[in-house]
Order: C-alpha cells, then structure tokens, then sequence
C-alpha cells in the first residue's frame, strides 16, 4: 500500500511539471521578425541606453530632471521587464523642448593639425551645424616673412573646401603674430609693424575668395598673454583691425569682418588684462563699429546658468558669482547697451561661449580627473548642466535678434590634450573620443 501510493504521488509530480513545462514554452515571447518595420523611431544604437540609468537624478539640476516615471535605483524585474517590452530607453543626454535650432546661427570650433579631416565632418554633419570655426596661428602658417607653412595651409584648405561642398560656413580667427615680426617672443601679441598683418590677411583673402564667410581680427585682445609686447590699448586694437581688414577687402571684398572679442574675467588692472566692458568701450570710442561687420563676443558663464545675473545669482554656484563678466546673459545684455549707447547696429557675434566640466573625465589610472589650478569652477557643472546650458543659451541667443552666430567652444580639444588642460573640459568629445551628453543633445535637438 505504501509503495502504491509512493507511485501514485511520483506519477502525479511529473505529471505536473511536464504541464508547468508546456505552459511555460507557450507563454514565451515569439522573435520578432526581422523583416518587419520597428514599431518604434529608428534611433541610432551609440544613442540607445542600458536600462541601468547612467545620470544619478540627484545630480541633475530641476529644470533638466528626466521624467519621473524611472527611478534612479536599481528596477525590479516586473519593471525590468515592461521596460524592455514597452518603453523606449531613457537619453542619456537631456532632450531640448524649445523652438527648433536655426542651424545657420550656430557652429563649432574645431582643432585641424594633424586630424581626420573625414572623421571631423561626420561630426559637423551630426551635429547639424551650419558654421565651423579655426583659429589661424599666424605664426604657425608664417613662420619666415617669405615663407607659409605648406603642410597647415594645406589642411586648411581641405577643411574649407569640405565644409562648403557641405553647405557649412567657415570663420576663421586670425591672430598671434610670428616671433620674427614682433619685438619679444613671449606670450602671444601683435606685430611691430601692422602692416605685416594686412599683407597676411591679404594672403588669406586671396586664397579663399568667396569661400570663407567671415574672419575674426585677432582674438581676447584685453589680455596681456594675447598683447604682449605692448601695452593693453582697445586704440591700437582697432587700429590693427582695421589695416588688416584692409588688407583682407583687397582681396575679397564681401568678407564679413568680425571685431577681436575681448575676455571675460573680471580683471581691470591694466596689466594682466582690462575689463572686457571698459575695453570694448574703448574700441567703440575710437570707431570699431565703423571698421566692422560684426562685434565679436565671449560670454563665458563659468559655472553659473545662462539665465542667472550678478543681480540675481544662483546660490548654487560657490565662484565666481561675484561680477557680471561671470554670466552669460550679463554679458551679452551690457554689450547691447555699449552697442546702442554708440549708436552701433552691427550684431554680436558669439565666435566662443560654453561650460567647462570635468564631470567624467579620467586621469591615466581610470580615476576622476581634476580640472588644472585656477578652472577648478569646472567641479560645479556636471555634464548634464553643462548641456542644458549650452541647449539654453543657443535658445536665448536665437531670440534676441541683436545675437548673430554662436560658436561653442569647442569639439575636439579633449582627444587632443588629454586630461590635463582646461580646453578639455568644454570639449563635446571626451579624451577618447567619446560623445559627452552635450554632443549628443545637440545632435538629437530639432534644427532647421
């Protein structure tokens, strides 16, 4: 009897799990076939997200949290499991709701020596961009007052020819004059003669005719390590732009001439720098606004938001919060005042603006690396913040119709320089190349 119902109950187990077993193989989700259209938006798979949320909410700021509905610890399986049927994997990059980005008033900036040339289109092509910035090293292109340097010329050339067979317009800054024609070879500065910057500006006008847009004349020019060898002077500034933008009309006279913009540091001692207002109102004064197309502008925010003032600062930020050359949208509105006091209508063109982050940069042993001494407001602006302000800022600029093009500073500094230099952390590309989040928001955000 025993034994009987020990067969019994063996019998009545299996029974039960071959049903358990079938049931189990119906309830399993068929493959989809491949043949089929997705249900969902293509997305590129370098954009798509693990279900692991990469951006700890608490680190980002209130006006770019991401939708409440995922959670920053990890998910059950019930979740796990909707998440992978139903919904679409949460950006890692912040998603920009404004007006669409008008993509003819807003660039890059990009580093060319010894680059691909091919890899950095693709970038511009992402990024939607309509303008791409050089800085043109005088010194570097003109090494010998009779003789240009073959090797970068010729990379500029092939920049320039790309981006217009690609419908993006190129600026180009031309400024530190060769240690031949200066009287010290420290630092950075101008030529003793200015004539010497005419014929070079001629040079370039000649060799891009009609296919260069706009040339910025000289670059922070309120700075000593951009002056040296003279005395900081808006005069001589707008004198050295205009003998190079006559220089630049022999040659193409429908190039647009951008004045130097000045830096924003909050520095007036005369020496080390002058105050970028003070200096601006010097070149005013002396007729830059007759001289030019475009006034040029750095309206760096350091860490603060681009709609916070000196007036009304954000709490947030521990540095340099203190001085309206510390705020974006500080800068760009004393500007416009300078400009209507004069009674100059020429537009400001942002030829650099962004915010440093070291949020996500390595040092060689995988750790996180520090921002070099005197960036160190770099620490309060994670990668997050860093392109929610850079989305904000270019949706301010679009609406204020005194703004002409914005220029972020800058693509590809951080494959370049690596993890010790401040470029870096206002590159949109990590050290190894990577997308940082405000790359791909930018690529992501709707343009037109």
């Amino acid at each position: 009897m025993c034994h009987k119902n020990l067969y019994r109950l063996v019998g009545a187990a299996a029974s039960i799990l071959l049903l358990f077993s079938a049931c189990s193989r119906q309830e399993t989700p068929r493959q989809e076939d491949a043949s089929q259209p997705s249900t969902t938006t293509p997305t590129s798979s370098a954009s798509l997200l693990p279900i692991v949320i990469a951006e700890p909410v608490q680190t980002v700021p209130a006006s770019a949290t991401s939708p409440a509905t995922i959670s920053p610890t990890q998910p059950s399986p019930t979740s796990t499991i909707q998440l992978t049927i139903t919904s679409t994997p949460t950006p890692n990059y912040p998603k920009y709701d404004g007006p669409p980005l008008l993509m003819e008033n807003f660039g890059v900036q990009i580093h060319i020596h010894q680059e691909d040339l091919r890899l950095i289109l693709r970038h511009l092509s992402a990024l939607g961009v309509g303008w791409v910035k050089v800085q043109v090293s005088w010194k570097l292109y003109q090494p010998y007052p009779d003789a240009y340097a073959e090797d970068h010329l010729a990379e500029l050339d092939s920049l320039i020819e790309a981006a217009v067979n690609n419908d993006i317009k190129v600026l180009l800054s031309v400024s530190k004059a060769p240690e031949w024609s200066r009287p010290t070879t420290e630092l950075d500065g101008p030529p003793t003669d200015y004539a010497l910057y005419r014929d070079f500006m001629a040079f370039l006008g000649s060799r891009y005719q009609g296919r260069v847009a706009a040339y910025e004349l000289w670059n922070e020019p309120n700075l000593q390590r951009e002056w040296n060898g003279a005395p900081l002077s808006p005069a001589e500034l707008t004198r050295l732009i205009k003998t190079g933008a006559d220089g630049l009309h022999q040659a193409d006279p429908e190039a647009l001439v951008i004045s130097a913009a000045p830096a924003t540091t909050g520095i007036n001692d005369g020496i080390t720098a002058i105050d970028d207002r003070v200096f601006l109102r010097g070149m005013l004064e002396v007729g830059i606004g007759d001289t030019v197309d475009g006034i040029g502008v750095h309206p760096y925010g350091w860490a603060n938001p681009p709609d916070s003032s000196n007036d009304a600062p954000d709490p947030s930020v521990p540095t340099h919060n203190n001085h309206p050359s510390f705020f974006f949208k500080d800068t760009l509105n004393d500007y416009e005042k300078l400009l209507a006091e004069y009674g100059v209508q020429d537009q400001l063109w942002v030829t650099e603006f962004g915010w440093g982050s070291f949020d996500q940069i390595m040092d060689d042993h995988g750790n996180p690396a520090q921002p070099p001494a005197g960036v160190e407001f770099m620490n309060d602006v994670n990668e997050w913040q860093q392109a929610v302000y850079l989305l904000r800022a270019l949706e301010m600029g679009q609406e204020d119709s005194s703004v002409g093009p914005m220029i972020i500073w800058n693509l590809n500094f951080g494959p370049l320089l690596g993890n010790e230099y401040s470029e870096t952390g206002f590159s949109l590309l990590h050290p190894d190349g990577s997308r940082r989040p405000a790359y791909r928001a930018l690529e992501h955000a709707n343009k037109t």
